[in-house]
């Protein structure tokens, strides 16, 4: 296997030689939202069955697939936010999607530029603000729109007809052939809105799937009888909290004036409606009449119903997969085209999981494994081993020490990831890349209504402390993947010292001293009427 034999040349020059400029890896980032790792073909998940994603399949095929790669706080700007810094949500200020990113703090990107290379970001930033650190950017305002979308620009506000997938792989594919500078490396980020709620497929999509039934998931009508109250007071149930008409596009009308199920629902897709064109209206109502006519007629009630949703949300959300997979086949073309993709490290990954009906659930914010584990698939031509799996325990904490290390760039102290280049060249290690991660989540009360915790994971166990309610769950991976037996009051009480012990040396490490008391008795109460102490 070949190796960067000028790597530590690199590193110690920190690049004032601009001879290596040639040689040095291009970068291409390919970023989605919400694409759960078990639904991409290569990880072996319960959806491989529809083969959802051949073309990432392929770069698996071509790299290295990372089998525990988990995020730090899992939830879309934040997850943004640390892959920018490289620091946990707590050091670079953006712990919750009402926060507004600090752009004027240290990112990879501005490190890259400051080492020659030309950097660009098209899609989805989610941190507010104009980009830094970036020679071209063209972003989705916020969570950006799936038809005809808006994107902010160094020029002001345009709007481009077509589908965000297809719109945004045009303007990368554009850079890299008519704007990009030869004599520069490039780190290019493409980052698709795709598949986030409300899953709006293009419109040759809209009938993918029509002729079969998707696979359920083990866990669709889990009661939670083993969590802790903080797994029954969510709202991101299929049954109770997914909209039939916001979420699932039943019974389009002209005025599209329907009334949610519940009062935080997410009426963006029939907001995007509003603005489709005529033919692309035309194409939505001929794809989900016939459909919705057939459903009136079943007239489903209790886990029948809960089975429709699931399948129409499966369908559409592995419909917008679709549409990213093919766009990531465009993308490998065109490197292929220019003859870059031989020089050209192609990464590809989201900003977390997401639940497709598993434990009853969409969305993500939790601990849990579906929405803790992030894909990440690396091709790196010459250096990282075809078909290559790697176990170790990473995060998207990780990234930006990754990028720079591949740049040969100096990584400052105060970054709190490391480096996954050793692990991608392949190199045998004794110790462990990490033996546990942290994992902090935020945003309570809000959308959804996950309560906020901390916890840490490690190749065997989890430990996850809901610190506003004072309770705690702890799950033995091995033993039960699926999390259905809350072990913390049963496990032996050395073992769970041992995790406590770990979580709080963790948060000492980063610096995590961002979390709040308990509620008094009356505040639980008013949130978890069955909590008692």
């Amino acid at each position: 296997m070949l190796k960067r034999v000028f790597s530590s040349l690199l590193i110690s020059a920190a690049l004032a030689a601009p001879a290596f400029a040639d040689e040095r890896p291009n970068i291409l980032f390919i970023f989605t939202d919400d694409h759960a790792p078990h639904a991409i073909g290569a990880y072996d998940g319960w959806l491989k069955s529809v083969n959802p994603t051949p073309s990432i399949d392929q770069i698996a095929a071509q790299g290295m697939l990372f089998k525990n790669s988990f995020c730090t706080n899992s939830i879309c700007g934040p997850s943004r936010a640390v892959i920018q810094t490289g620091k946990h949500s707590h050091q670079n200020g953006f712990m919750n999607n009402g926060n507004s990113f600090n752009w004027d703090q240290q990112t990879f990107p501005k490190l890259l530029k400051e080492v020659g290379y030309q950097t660009a970001i098209y899609g989805k930033s989610h941190l507010k603000g104009n980009p830094q650190g970036y020679d071209d950017w063209k972003v989705l305002p916020g969570q950006g729109l799936y038809y005809n979308p808006d994107f902010f620009t160094e020029d002001g506000k345009i709007t481009v007809e077509g589908h965000s997938t297809d719109v945004i792989t045009g303007m990368a594919t554009d850079w890299l052939t008519n704007q990009r500078d030869a004599e520069k490396p490039f780190m290019l980020m493409v980052q698709f809105k795709a598949p986030h709620r409300n899953w709006m497929p293009a419109e040759r999509y809209l009938h993918l799937y029509d002729d079969i039934e998707m696979p359920e998931p083990p866990t669709l009508f889990d009661k939670w009888e083993d969590n802790t109250l903080a797994a029954k007071y969510n709202e991101l149930e299929i049954d109770r909290h997914m909209d039939i008409n916001y979420d699932l596009f039943l019974d389009l009308t002209a005025d599209f004036d329907q009334e949610a199920s519940q009062k935080r629902q997410d009426r963006s897709a029939w907001n995007n409606m509003k603005r489709m064109t005529e033919s692309q209206m035309t194409a939505w109502r001929g794809a989900y009449g016939p459909k919705d006519k057939a459903f009136h007629e079943q007239n489903l009630s209790g886990d029948d119903l809960v089975r429709w949703k699931y399948q129409r949300y499966a369908k559409n959300y592995l419909r917008c997969v679709k549409g990213v997979d093919d766009n990531v086949g465009n993308l490998m073309n065109t490197l292929k085209e220019l003859e870059l993709d031989e020089n050209t490290i192609v990464i590809y990954s989201s900003d977390q999981g997401f639940y497709i009906g598993d434990h009853g659930w969409y969305d993500k914010r939790w601990m849990y494994e579906e929405s803790l584990k992030m894909p990440l698939i690396v091709k790196w031509p010459g250096v990282t081993e075809p078909g290559s799996i790697n176990e170790e325990l990473v995060q998207n904490l990780d990234y930006a020490s990754t990028f720079l290390d591949i740049a040969g760039a100096t990584i400052p102290e105060d970054l709190q990831g490391q480096s996954l280049v050793p692990l991608l060249e392949g190199a045998e290690t004794v110790a462990p890349f990490r033996d546990a991660i942290y994992y902090h989540y935020y945003e309570y009360p809000s959308v959804h209504m996950v309560p906020r915790h901390c916890g840490i994971r490690t190749d065997r166990y989890k430990l996850i402390h809901f610190y506003q309610f004072g309770v705690w769950e702890m799950y033995d991976l091995e033993s039960d993947p699926d999390e259905l037996t809350n072990i913390y009051e049963t496990a032996d009480p050395t073992l769970v010292a041992e995790m406590k012990e770990k979580l709080e040396a963790l948060k000492e490490h980063y610096g995590d001293d961002s979390h709040e008391a308990e509620f008094t008795l009356e505040k639980k109460k008013e949130f978890w009427p069955e909590y008692s102490e």
